[in-house]
């Protein structure tokens, strides 16, 4: 059983009418698969590879991760359209080009919108099925012009402190810093598509889990995530795992807060926002 977003519903535009580039970052990785589908799914799309310099010898690996980012921010706050930016290890689901817009393109004041989510939390429902949130970790997400060039404000108080050669899980500070420049930033009914790299030991370091992967999916994947090692039997344990991790998280008001359910005026909606998305029988 697949439940339509709310969104759809009431015929949001879909994302091949609502963005300008495609922005795949990356290092060393092979582009090539992700970029083909993109072209093929008629996207502009730009792959904006970092080229290693003497200084980033003692960089953390995050903030070479930030470095690219802003390379992306550079490019869409001088965008007419909403940017699309993807890390090198995403993988979409299949008719990505087709799913709706996440927000109204008539909402003035929209930072970032996550398609793909880390430790999601919804604060808010519009009625037309648009929702606000809170995630982390940036795989997979749409930025406006005004909250690139907010970010890039983000990145520089980071380069001060903690500075480049420190760890900052900086993807965590986005949503509150774009709310303090009276941003909105709205989350997918459900993640555009998946996760798809290997465990980050940096990560486990600081306390933080190795690896992340969507707790719920659009639909099915466009091809075979890196993790999964080519066995079909390793994507499925893998998924399993995410979609239990996400129902949980669910139950134990994680995504949906008790908090935030009893300071809204309309807490039926939340509620059915927060069930519906997890209704489905999709890995």
């Amino acid at each position: 059983m697949v439940i339509a977003s709310p969104s759809t519903a009431n015929n949001s535009p879909k994302l091949i009418d609502s963005l300008g580039k495609v922005a795949i970052v990356a290092y060393k990785e092979s582009t090539d698969l992700l970029q083909q589908y993109f072209t093929e799914s008629g996207f502009d799309c730009q792959v904006i590879r970092q080229q290693h310099q003497p200084e980033y010898k003692n960089y953390s690996q995050s903030y070479l991760v930030l470095l690219n980012h802003c390379a992306a921010w550079e490019i869409a706050r001088q965008a007419t359209k909403p940017t699309l930016i993807v890390e090198a290890d995403f993988v979409p689901v299949i008719n990505f080009s087709q799913l709706p817009l996440t927000f109204s393109p008539q909402q003035p004041n929209v930072g970032i919108s996550w398609l793909y989510t880390c430790a999601p939390q919804v604060y808010s429902v519009s009625a037309d099925g648009y929702a606000q949130g809170f995630s982390t970790s940036m795989v997979a997400y749409i930025i406006t012009p005004q909250g690139a060039n907010h970010l890039l404000e983000l990145a520089d108080a980071i380069a001060s402190a903690p500075g480049p050669t420190v760890y900052s899980s900086w993807d965590s500070q986005i949503d509150g810093f774009l709310r303090q420049k009276k941003l909105k930033n709205y989350l997918p009914f459900r993640n555009y598509g998946e996760h798809g790299g290997l465990p980050n030991r940096e990560h486990h370091q600081h306390g933080l889990s190795k690896s992340h992967r969507a707790d719920v999916l659009y639909g099915k994947l466009a091809f075979l995530p890196m993790y999964a090692a080519n066995s079909r039997l390793n994507f499925i344990l893998i998924r399993l795992k995410a979609r239990i991790k996400g129902i949980a998280r669910l139950f134990l008001g994680k995504f949906l807060r008790i908090a935030v359910i009893k300071g809204s005026s309309v807490p039926g909606r939340l509620i059915k926002f927060a069930l519906s998305r997890q209704l489905t029988l999709s890995l």
